[in-house]
């Protein structure tokens, strides 16, 4: 199965998040799965990169040719695919991928979930969507997005597009 990650590329997150991110990467690799991602080189893209190739999964980075700079993309890729911007970037991501999984990131992170949950909803998408909620990460956003349901600004059965979960193991048995 191709998994797509949506994370951070910023270097600078705790630790305890990459370690997380290698561990969900040896997870995809042993269970037979290929990685699809941004192409970072660091934080959580790299690190769940790093963790599928150590384990001998394939690994598959799809940037904007902009992005190719040195040091910027993960260098070990099986194949790593060029689109001229992000939202080319992003198209290829959805078409390639047949489950997405939420690792903790910035704006550019958020921007994928709400886009995926987004196409979920007007079952444009209807591939798997899961939150991997690392050290609690996301808490505050899935407990807005409760909220809006609560207030009638998101409808309570799409909540149900997307499942969160801090148990790596957890991660890919819901999407199998």
């Amino acid at each position: 199965m191709n998994i797509c990650i949506y994370g951070s590329a910023n270097e600078e997150i705790d630790i305890s998040f990459r370690i997380a991110g290698e561990r969900l990467g040896e997870l995809i690799a042993i269970n037979g799965h290929t990685l699809i991602f941004g192409g970072g080189a660091s934080g959580m893209m790299g690190a769940v990169a790093r963790g599928v190739k150590r384990n001998g999964g394939k690994v598959i980075g799809i940037s904007p040719e902009f992005f190719d700079v040195d040091g910027i993309l993960y260098d070990q890729c099986t194949e790593m695919i060029y689109t001229k911007d992000m939202r080319s970037r992003k198209e290829k991501l959805e078409s390639m991928a047949e489950a997405f999984i939420v690792t903790p990131g910035g704006i550019g992170t958020m921007d994928e979930f709400f886009e995926t949950v987004s196409l979920k909803q007007l079952n444009q998408l209807k591939k798997p969507l899961i939150i991997y909620n690392v050290n609690g990460y996301y808490d505050n956003l899935t407990a807005l997005l409760k909220k809006s349901a609560d207030m009638h600004f998101v409808a309570q059965e799409d909540l149900n597009l997307y499942k969160v979960t801090d148990d790596p193991k957890k991660v890919l048995e819901y999407i199998k």
